[in-house]
């Protein structure tokens, strides 16, 4: 399969699985307002104005809309490049769940944010699918760049 086809689908399925997702908590679930699914799960309905875990907020919805397109921008650059393997599906899913976030911040000036894992009392701060994508990517193009950082150093001894 072409690669530019496999990125481009990824990164789009990504993209409008996160955007149906919000639509539907937002048209479903009042803002606020949480569905207990699994004793460790809430489906929730916040609104995050900042960056992950609405860190940096009162920079405004501006500052992030010039880092999602700068941090895309970079992606796409970097995917001109056709990285093979773990690193191909890691930028898609990357690119994906930047697209997802840009779209929420382009149309709403915020990101809709409705998964919420809890242990007890402590609550990790709610994400999206968008979320879920980048920090899949990122740990995966870690894993891939480590591997072949071991490889690149063990071959050179």
């Amino acid at each position: 399969m072409n690669k530019l086809f496999l990125i481009g689908l990824i990164s789009s399925l990504v993209a409008v699985i996160d955007f149906i997702t919000k639509k539907i908590i937002v048209a479903r679930l009042p803002l606020y307002d949480s569905i207990n699914v699994l004793p460790f799960l809430n489906i929730v309905h916040v609104e995050n104005r900042g960056a992950a875990f609405s860190m940096l907020s009162q920079m405004g919805n501006t500052f992030f809309i010039i880092i999602s397109v700068a941090a895309i921008s970079a992606i796409i650059l970097y995917l001109s490049k056709l990285p093979r393997g773990q690193e191909l599906y890691a930028l898609s899913l990357i690119l994906g769940g930047a697209l997802g976030n840009l779209i929420d911040r382009l149309r709403a000036g915020k990101v809709i944010d409705f998964i919420d894992i809890y242990v007890g009392e402590w609550h990790w701060p709610a994400f999206n699918v968008a979320d879920s994508a980048l920090t899949v990517g990122i740990v995966l193009f870690l894993l891939a760049n480590l591997r072949h950082g071991k490889k690149a150093g063990h071959s050179g001894a």
